[in-house]
């Protein structure tokens, strides 16, 4: 007969805490990140490559088969055309989100206090772009400004300044 060890008691609600598992916890996790680089999509570019290709290739060897019909060569044409935009958006950046905030702080004109960027993409073929919104070092801020830096590149493709229109409440009233 199995014993079952003995149960501890629930400890009082004021106790219980809840806590982050230690790799998601960034007060305490300090260590150079790095930001995932497009050029990963050229994996999945070349397995559809190849998937495509074989199917296309059994279905003119194994023609006489039923296995294989025109819903197939369809599926691979499409794998194929699916790997090739895969090839040709897996662009490589060169240019991490410190370089996009250090182009953005030289576009905008003004010296940036706060600042965020947002790796997003442009165009059919998915080049990526740092979007970086800024703020003036001014206390409430009062301007912002909007820049989109390329990631292969770093040049700067678009920028837009502004006055700032948020309202800032006074926290000592």
């Amino acid at each position: 007969m199995e014993q079952n060890p003995p149960v501890e008691p629930p400890p009082p609600s004021g106790e219980i805490r809840d806590s982050l598992p230690e790799d998601l916890n960034a007060v305490e996790n300090r260590a150079a990140y790095r930001f995932p680089d497009n050029s990963r999509r050229r994996i999945p570019g070349v397995t559809y490559l190849l998937l495509g290709t074989v199917v296309l290739v059994m279905r003119f060897v194994a023609s006489d088969s039923s296995t294989y019909n025109g819903g197939l060569v369809v599926g691979a044409v499409v794998l194929m055309f699916f790997g090739l935009f895969s090839l040709s958006s897996g662009w490589r950046m060169s240019i991490d989100e410190q370089g996009a905030l250090a182009a953005a702080g030289s576009a905008v004109g003004f010296a940036v206090g706060h600042a965020s960027a947002q790796q997003v993409w442009r165009g059919i073929r998915s080049r990526p772009t740092w979007r970086v919104l800024c703020y003036s070092d001014e206390d409430p801020p009062l301007r912002r400004g909007l820049v989109l830096v390329d990631a292969v590149d770093g040049s700067v493709k678009e920028h837009f300044v502004e006055e700032n229109l948020e309202k800032w409440d006074d926290a000592t009233t």
